[in-house]
């Protein structure tokens, strides 16, 4: 299965009875910590590429160029199924073809486009807003047409109009997506269960959740994602999370008498980054024969 395209992996993955389970990662390192973790597919977070790489807010000031490029290493880190956050396709909607196509020639399985304004905002904070339905249908059709022209990536089509028109129009955005081909469709921050379920009713095709630590949505299990009638569940971030803290607490400490005892040895960092597989292959020219 690993030398199969990523479109491939992803629609065997989301093709599976049980929803997927998706870490979000934000350089190459986290996602190979994602794959080697056991999980089968990773979703690179535009909030978390904007904060690792320009210490940003994610709040559209991270450039096409610089997202697709650091999605492009990410790509090349695993082997498993890289989803990418696409924002509004950072223009027009012939710059959303141009960033469907380039996220599929930098190794992604899919991309995800919203329904936002540009600078687009991160979807549980404030200052969200949302272009009309012309616009927002108009993206996801040329997102589909890119794909169907030869991009092999698969489509996410997400909405923000929860937040500013309500559930109803969200719903209706979300299947108009479905019916346009998206492949996956995302309503984002549900306020409710209650909301969720009618969500998951009303609409086909595949459902993607986004469990955000402190976000608007209920924060709930994947076998109770599934049994409303998500396919998949991000976790966009987690990770991000854990390693803000993690560097706080160490940097709090550095230097005293109670300096932070390693959670990893030398060695088992050496082995994670790849040294041993480096060795390996340097060997394989420096034997003689």
């Amino acid at each position: 299965m690993n030398n199969k395209p990523p479109t491939v992996k992803l629609r065997a993955l989301l093709s599976q009875p049980n929803i997927l389970i998706v870490p979000a990662c934000f350089d190459a390192l986290s996602a190979r910590l994602v794959e080697r973790a056991g999980f089968s597919a990773t979703f690179m977070s535009g909030f978390g590429v904007s904060a690792t790489r320009l210490g940003a807010p994610d709040t559209g000031l991270i450039s096409y160029g610089e997202i697709v490029n650091q999605g492009r290493d990410i790509c090349a880190a695993v082997s498993i199924p890289v989803m990418g956050d696409g924002d509004t396709g950072y223009g027009n909607v012939l710059n959303v073809k141009r960033t469907v196509q380039g996220y599929a020639v930098a190794g992604f399985a899919a991309v995800m486009i919203e329904d936002q304004v540009w600078p687009k905002r991160c979807g549980h904070t404030k200052g969200k807003q949302v272009v009309d339905r012309t616009e927002a249908f108009a993206r996801i059709r040329a997102a589909v047409d890119a794909r169907e022209a030869g991009a092999d990536i698969l489509i996410i089509a997400r909405t923000d109009a929860r937040a500013t028109h309500g559930l109803a129009e969200a719903i209706e955005r979300a299947q108009r997506f479905v019916e346009l081909g998206a492949d996956i469709n995302f309503v984002e921050a549900p306020q409710s269960i209650e909301e969720m379920h009618a969500y998951c009713e009303a609409v086909s095709g595949v459902k993607m959740a986004n469990m955000l630590e402190g976000g608007k949505t209920p924060f709930l299990a994947p076998a109770q994602l599934q049994a409303i009638g998500y396919g998949m569940v991000a976790y966009p971030l987690t990770l991000l999370n854990r390693a803000i803290h993690a560097m706080q607490h160490a940097l709090e400490t550095l230097g005293t008498e109670h300096h932070p005892e390693p959670l990893l040895s030398f060695e088992d960092i050496k082995e994670i980054v790849g040294f041993n597989d480096y060795y390996a292959e340097e060997k394989r020219y420096t034997e003689s024969d």
